[in-house]
């Protein structure tokens, strides 16, 4: 399930690490900023409960969806009370998971909308898709990975580490240089076709969505 779990959302373009183990997964946390985590209780070596109590005993408060056994309502209750944001009852369909993984990064930090919008550039990440006011554009889902990231901190400037980090997989042994070559990619698709310029280098700190669009 793991394995389907991250190739379904390898295509929905997020970057995906894959904890064999709950000694594993506390470890991956400790070394990786998420934007959310996905816990399933079975885990091997420490379960799913202890995983994410350790976590909050941490301060990490990183969103947790947990995934349940069917009908197990105590290991809900359990689940929410050692400090899960949201669980799911296995088995379940991919795209109520990725319904629920989308509202848990909505909730994080500030309140975001369910469209990113910078001018008239929107993502739409429900339907994974992306327009320059009427134009659909099409995106590699990399790059819509990187521009959802940007629209996401919009007017925030964003090393190329940390795009490397929330959009590339911790296995990923390539250099920041692969950042420019991606935003290089994303700028000829959303930006120049269109006399506009919603990418700007900010020079010594690494790239800037305009709120304007451009």
């Amino acid at each position: 399930m793991a394995e389907s779990l991250r190739d379904g959302l390898t295509n929905e373009g997020f970057a995906v690490d894959v904890a064999g183990d709950g000694e594993e997964a506390l470890w991956y946390a400790s070394e990786v900023s998420y934007d959310a985590i996905i816990l399933d209780l079975m885990l091997p070596k420490l379960n799913g409960f202890k995983v994410c109590q350790q976590l909050r005993e941490r301060d990490d408060w990183t969103p947790i969806l947990m995934l349940t056994a069917k009908d197990g309502h105590l290991d809900e209750a359990e689940g929410l009370d050692t400090g899960a944001d949201d669980y799911l009852t296995k088995p379940f369909a991919f795209v109520v998971l990725l319904a629920r993984l989308r509202s848990l990064l909505r909730r994080k930090g500030k309140t975001r909308p369910v469209h990113l919008e910078a001018g008239d550039l929107s993502l739409d990440p429900v339907a994974h898709q992306v327009r320059r006011g009427d134009t659909i554009v099409d995106l590699t889902p990399r790059e819509f990975a990187i521009l959802e990231y940007l629209l996401t901190h919009s007017g925030e400037a964003i090393s190329k580490q940390t795009l490397l980090e929330h959009v590339w997989d911790f296995d990923f042994d390539g250099g920041p240089n692969i950042v420019e070559v991606y935003v290089g990619s994303l700028r000829k698709k959303i930006d120049t076709p269109f006399n506009k310029s919603a990418i700007v280098t900010v020079r010594g700190a690494g790239y800037m969505l305009d709120p304007t669009g451009g």
